[in-house]
């Protein structure tokens, strides 16, 4: 497609005019043309017919009447009166003129200085009265009309001083186009856009016949003052006074907006830098305070171990002395040295911690000589029950939906969806490509329009057709759909912006690179020569996509091959929705093409929901079935919306074996570990297989009751309650089958005492511990489903009634199950057939096991001795204080490719998306019910053009981009008020009444006839500032939101805004909605800043607004994005994991406090403790890279009831001892309940945890595996580490009620045996830490060892 080519004759009449036209005078007054002579043949595809002038040099023309009136409406800088006003423009041509600059002040008008100043160029070029003076024709030509030949002016120099071209310039370079946020000077500017656009540039765009809109050759010569060369002779460049965009119009026009003119803006304060780090000296100051707290807490245990070591020695030599004297051994030989107990020094404290004891082992000890002796009734009572709860699962829902677990229904973030939703289509669906090709070799291309231009190895015509070749394929997707009963299209599903109702293929949203050749082949291949200057080269579709880049906007290119830049579908394609991986709008070396689908995105109970989702399933297919084909040129990524979810569950399914295989070893070392194994012979009889499954079957039980029992209630699960509640109940589980069976084991049975009463004796001793620590961990999950976030609110409940489930059945189903087995046990039968005997008989002696003996002879003696005591002490205090500094520093998040499995493409995906795409998501701005938008004041406080509030709604979003940096906003919010606003003005064509016809008085569109439609809607403002009256704002609004906009009317809202702004039946807006665009964010903690700043600059506006008289003071403006709902948890995250662990933390004090009768120092330190491991624990997850987030606060609240297991075992273990010093209690504890402890957690949740290491899920990996071994690790570091040695410094002292009745009883023993021996003392009582002379300590005192 070229210029029309002329024939020898019509090429030398042209020369000879030329020769005429060089010979032209150059005289004020006079014209160089005038009147119209007809069409240019040399322009075809023009958007306007060109129009072009007759040679005609003359004098100016006197103008009257409807002449003088044309002009003074025109052209007001010319008006010089009624009677004395000249103009070298004819009535047609002025005509002419208003309606070439309608269309540009369509754009141009929001800032009226702006569209003056444009006006008045155009207006000086045509109808100055010194025409002459200012132009200088360079070419003419023949031209026939109606069978005159006339000679037309074809091309012309306009001479401008700089002066006036840079302050125009100035005026209209930063005027914005609302409802993209780019800037107009973009569409006009050509291939430079916006960001390169000068002055020049500018002028030389306006005066190209090519644009679609000049309808001659312009060439602009902007001369700087005071320069004459090259200037023909009586030529004066054009120094009229242009406006500035802050001046007001001489027709009283107010100035420019803020937005469209930075000399408008107020002084605006520059937002605060971010905080400065917490600094102390030039040095981190948490670092600094936690050093001196470290040092002081060393300090002070030193000095108290010190002082406590002297204290002990001093009262060792008196001990000594009183030896030496011979005074220790009364005449029945007892050691006299040490006091008897009164009755009075028994506190009540004492009373009640031996009160509570005895009526909690009583209690059991009844409880588990019952159950014990009836154990198949209890066995079937308790599947029964199971069984019962069980069939709740039957109505069980289990949520996957991310909103739904992590966003509280009535949290904020929640409500703003629900209401965005509501009242607007929720955020369409996105698939997409991400393509690159890497290796492949760029190349240089000499444009004739644009220069020397470097194209990257991925803008080929090659990899663009085959890019396009893909597109089609998937937009031709079809299939049989049982929801339609029909077959399904794209366009049943797309997101078609401006022709939602009917929507055809071609009207389907699909952003790409090709859409810049409306996904024409033709287009793309299309060739053409051109000549600009007396240059003539190929022009092709790199020069298109230059232009289009650069002026997405644009309806014509200008080249010769005149291709619209618009999409198929009727929008524009913004470059960085089809290229990324580019600099500073270096468009042509982009390193990625992208590929977009949009679909509508249906409500779940909505059929087109299935449809949708079905089609998405497709377009995977096709993409994963293209990326395996051999021919595939590309490197590419994908997703479609479904992939998120889709990715999560198959993840899920995949690492279900793992989880199996984990509790599968759990159960192997149970069944392993719990066997006594006295002799070869008797393996299968001492084996506890079937104790250790009944134990897991007890944990599974009580598992499906809690998940049953809530399902009755309409309570969801979740995937993670299925993962995580097992190995939680597993853990607690375990631990208690450990401590009673171990006891059972290392108990003899006492003469005449039968097997059940053994069992009952036994469960009486251990129960209470285990009652404390079952019952520490379910009051601590039941307040930590007071939480605020769905998935941990629903896993504390789920884990709570699980833990107590689980205790209930320990004291039923397994002491059944264990009387049964000691029946077989004592019959000699082997376990897995139990009617084969074996004829070795059990030994006398309890089994101890191996690892009692190990603790008690090696561990205990080592870990408390007097150096190993202060090293553990310095070693756990300065880890607990590096802990609190490190938990400064953990990072709060979750970055959603975490949530991916290993070798998930979704892992891709998000590497292409934060390495390619230059801008982020896009965010409204909504407003609720409440303001008034039809009144004046309420207008100027949402709009940003002129007479517009400086701090108006739209404004101060733009303020915010300024700073992006700081806002994270990266492109203004568009603005339906505005662009409302512009379609009623009347100078553009956009709102005018049919004032013939059937509709008479009703809308006329732009595209209908000018003699159709006579009217405006609105006369022009004495001001220019245009403000509809109410009756005016809500009659042409429906009009306005349904007008399709196109090149005479570009401001139409179809498409932009029909869905933005929602009225009920009486016309209110009760919804609107604002579109701006943030930066492209990457981490949680960017996505989490954002919406804290969004949120921020919407109070702001929110607060300026109800400020408008007749605002009701509930309205309100807030962000929406599709990801808030998901990042909103991480402004409270801190506060909310305070809150959960601390009322977790709570019962753990309480009921060790109350089950050991109010001994409020055993419960002290074990809280201590706990606290310690849970800190630990936030200090490695800063170490090891693990983010706090949900999955986190749900793990620490986990360790929370897991360090439980490994601390109140011990604590009560302790307090319970009557071993005479705080050492030797301690040793005690450490060897008998620590090597329980051992066994039944650590060695119970190690091997479990271990095989989480192989699952693919790198939530798993990371929030199971590595928290939970940290979890465990440094539990098991603290229970038997730790807490020993804090004990036997500062744990409580030997209850003295119990050694009163020890001492009474054997008083009472020693008066009713006349015979028996003098080898019995009183019991001692000695309240030191260390015995300064072991060989002291009486042989023969009684000792008690409670667990």
């Amino acid at each position: 497609m070229g210029r029309p080519t002329m024939s020898p004759a019509t090429a030398l009449l042209t020369l000879l005019a030329c020769l005429a036209v060089l010979e032209a005078r150059h005289e004020p007054g006079y014209c160089a043309f005038y009147e119209e002579c007809g069409r240019n043949p040399t322009v075809s595809g023009s958007l306007l017919p060109p129009i072009i002038p007759c040679l005609n040099y003359s004098r100016a023309r006197a103008l009257e009447g409807e002449h003088y009136q044309r002009l003074k409406k025109v052209c007001p800088m010319l008006d010089r009166g009624e009677g004395r006003t000249t103009a070298c423009c004819s009535i047609k041509q002025l005509k002419f003129l208003e309606m070439s600059l309608m269309l540009s002040k369509a754009v141009l008008m929001r800032c009226p200085s702006c569209a003056d100043n444009f006006a008045h160029l155009h207006c000086i070029n045509t109808c100055s009265p010194d025409q002459s003076t200012t132009i200088n024709v360079t070419r003419t030509m023949n031209i026939t009309s109606f069978g005159i030949v006339k000679e037309a002016v074809v091309g012309y120099q306009a001479y401008l001083s700089t002066s006036f071209a840079d302050k125009a310039f100035e005026s209209c370079k930063s005027v914005r186009i609302p409802s993209t946020g780019g800037y107009a000077i973009a569409t006009m500017c050509g291939r430079y856009g916006s960001a390169l656009c000068t002055a020049q540039r500018w002028y030389d765009f306006q005066g190209d016949s090519s644009n679609g809109l000049a309808p001659l050759d312009i060439d602009f010569r902007l001369i700087p003052e005071g320069v004459t060369e090259g200037i023909p002779d009586g030529v004066v460049p054009y120094a009229g006074r242009a406006l500035g965009c802050n001046e007001m119009t001489p027709t009283g026009a107010e100035v420019c907006s803020c937005q469209d003119c930075q000399a408008s803006c107020p002084v605006v304060p520059s937002p605060p830098p971010p905080a400065e780090p917490f600094t102390i000296g030039g040095m981190d100051g948490y670092l600094v305070l936690c050093v001196i707290f470290l040092c002081v807490l060393i300090l002070a245990f030193l000095l108290f171990a010190l002082s406590t070591y002297l204290l002990r020695k001093e009262e060792g030599k008196d001990s000594e002395k009183g030896k030496g004297k011979g005074k220790g051994i009364d005449k029945n030989g007892n050691n006299v040295s040490e006091r008897l107990i009164e009755p009075w020094e028994v506190t009540c404290t004492d009373k009640n911690s031996l009160a509570t004891q005895e009526f909690l082992g009583s209690g059991f000890q009844a409880w588990g000589t019952l159950i014990a002796s009836h154990p198949l009734k209890v066995l079937l009572v308790s599947a029964l029950v199971i069984a019962a709860f069980a069939t709740g699962l039957m109505h069980i829902e289990l949520t996957t939906d991310p909103v739904q677990l992590w966003s509280a229904p009535n949290s904020r973030a929640r409500i703003e969806k629900d209401f965005h939703d509501k009242y607007f289509d929720p955020f369409f669906r996105t698939n997409q490509l991400i393509l690159t090709a890497p290796g492949r070799p760029g190349h240089f291309y000499d444009s004739l329009l644009f220069g020397k231009q470097n194209f990257s190895g991925i803008i080929t015509k090659d990899l663009i057709l085959e890019l396009l070749e893909l597109q089609k394929k998937i937009q031709n997707i079809e299939f049989w759909s049982n929801d339609l009963n029909r077959t399904a299209r794209l366009k049943d599903v797309c997101f078609a912006p401006l022709n939602p109702s009917n929507p055809s293929l071609t009207d389907c949203a699909v952003n790409s690179l090709p859409q810049y050749f409306q996904n024409s082949v033709d287009n793309l291949n299309a060739k053409v020569n051109m000549t600009v200057l007396g240059v003539t080269k190929e022009v092709d579709w790199r020069d298109h996509f230059i232009y289009c880049v650069n002026s997405p906007l644009s309806f014509k290119d200008i080249t010769d091959l005149q291709l619209s830049c618009m999409a198929d579908y009727g929008a524009p394609v913004f470059p960085f929705l089809a290229v990324g991986g580019y600099e500073n709008e270096g468009y042509t070396t982009a390193e990625a093409l992208i590929l977009t689908f949009s679909l509508n995105n249906y409500p779940r109970d909505n059929v087109k929901f299935k449809v949708a989702l079905e089609w998405e399933q497709r377009f995977l297919d096709i993409v994963q079935e293209y990326q395996k084909s051999p021919g595939n040129p590309f490197t590419f990524a994908y997703m479609a919306e479904r992939s998120l979810e889709d990715e999560i569950n198959r993840t899920t399914a995949e690492d279900i074996p793992i989880f199996m295989i984990s509790y599968a070893v759990i159960f192997v070392y149970i069944a392993v570990a719990l066997g006594e194994y006295t002799s070869f012979s008797r393996i299968l009889v001492d084996s506890k297989f079937l104790v250790g499954l009944g134990g897991i079957l007890v944990v599974g039980c009580s598992v499906l009751a809690s998940m049953g029992f809530y399902a009755w209630i309409g309570i969801p699960s979740s995937l993670v309650i299925l993962q995580v509640v097992p190995f939680l109940v597993l853990a607690v589980g375990a631990d208690n089958i450990f401590i009673f069976v171990l006891e059972y084991q290392r108990d003899a049975r006492r003469p005449d005492e039968k097997r059940e009463e053994q069992i009952g004796r036994v469960l009486g001793n251990v129960a209470p511990s285990m009652l404390l620590c079952s019952l520490s961990e379910s009051v601590c999950f039941f307040l930590g489903a007071l939480s605020t976030m769905p998935a941990v609110k629903s896993f504390a409940l789920y884990a709570a009634l699980a833990v107590l489930m689980d205790f209930v059945l320990q004291m039923t189903a397994f002491v059944a199950l264990l009387s049964l087995d000691a029946r077989r046990q004592d019959g000699n039968r082997c376990e897995l057939a139990c009617c084969v005997t074996v004829k070795t008989t059990a030994p006398s002696k309890p089994n101890e096991g191996f690892l009692l003996p190990i603790m008690r002879k090696y561990y205990a003696p080592v870990l408390l001795h007097p150096v190993t005591r202060v090293i553990v002490m310095v070693v756990f205090i300065f880890m607990f204080i590096s802990s609190i500094y490190l938990m400064f520093y953990v990072t709060v998040g979750l970055d959603q490719e975490l949530a991916m499995p290993q070798g998930s493409y979704m892992l891709e995906y998000f590497k292409y998306l934060y390495a390619y795409f230059e801008v982020g998501v896009p965010t409204y701005f909504v407003t609720t019910k409440g303001f008034n938008f039809t009144s004046t004041m309420g207008m100027n406080a949402a709009c940003s053009s002129v007479g517009c509030d400086p701090f108006s709604l739209t404004q101060k979003i733009q303020y915010a981009t300024e700073y992006p940096d700081l806002s994270y906003m990266a492109i203004p919010a568009n603005s339906w008020v505005d662009d409302y606003i512009d379609w009623l003005n009347p100078g553009s064509k956009c709102c005018r009444l049919y004032t013939l016809g059937p509709n008479k008085g009703n809308f006329c569109p732009a595209s209908e006839a000018n003699f159709m439609c006579g009217k405006k809607c609105m006369e022009t403002p004495p001001n220019g500032v245009l403000r509809p009256n109410m009756e005016q704002f809500n009659r042409f609004l429906p009009d306005f939101l349904g007008n399709r906009p196109d090149l005479q009317c570009p401001k139409g809202g179809l498409g932009a805004y029909d869905k933005a702004v929602i009225r009920d039946e009486s016309g209110e807006i009760i919804a609107t909605r604002f579109m701006a665009y943030h930066t492209a964010l990457t981490t949680s903690k960017e996505f989490t800043a954002a919406l804290k700043i969004a949120r921020e600059l919407a109070h702001n506006i929110t607060l300026s607004m109800r400020a408008i008289p007749g605002t009701s003071q509930d309205f309100e403006v807030f962000p929406y994005t599709v990801t808030y709902v998901f990042y909103e948890q991480y402004l409270t995250i801190v506060s909310e994991g305070l809150f959960n662990i601390s009322l977790c933390l709570l019962p753990t004090f309480v009921v060790c406090c109350l089950l050991l009768g109010m001994d409020l120092r055993s419960g002290a330190l074990n809280l201590l403790t706990i606290i310690m491991i849970t800190v630990d624990t936030v200090g490695v997850m800063t170490l090891w890279g693990i983010d706090y987030n949900a999955v986190a606060l749900i793990n620490l609240v986990t360790a929370v009831g897991i360090s439980v297991e490994f601390v109140s075992h011990m604590t009560r273990s302790f307090a319970m001892s009557i071993q005479p010093t705080h050492v030797e209690r301690a040793k005690e504890a450490t060897a008998t309940m620590g090597s329980a402890v051992f066994a039944g957690v650590a060695m119970t949740n190690l091997p479990g945890i271990v095989v989480l290491a192989f699952a693919k899920a790198q939530l798993i990996q990371i929030f199971f595996f590595r928290l939970n071994l940290v979890i465990t690790l440094l539990g098991m570091a603290h229970g038997l580490i730790f807490l020993p040695v804090l004990l036997s410094y500062f744990g409580p002292g030997v209850n003295k009620a119990v050694l009163l009745r020890l001492q009474q009883a054997k008083a009472q023993e020693l008066e009713l045996s006349s015979n028996a021996m003098n080898a019995y003392d009183n019991p001692s009582y000695e309240d030191q830490e260390n015995s300064p002379n072991p060989d002291t300590t009486p042989h023969h005192t009684v000792r008690i060892t409670h667990h």
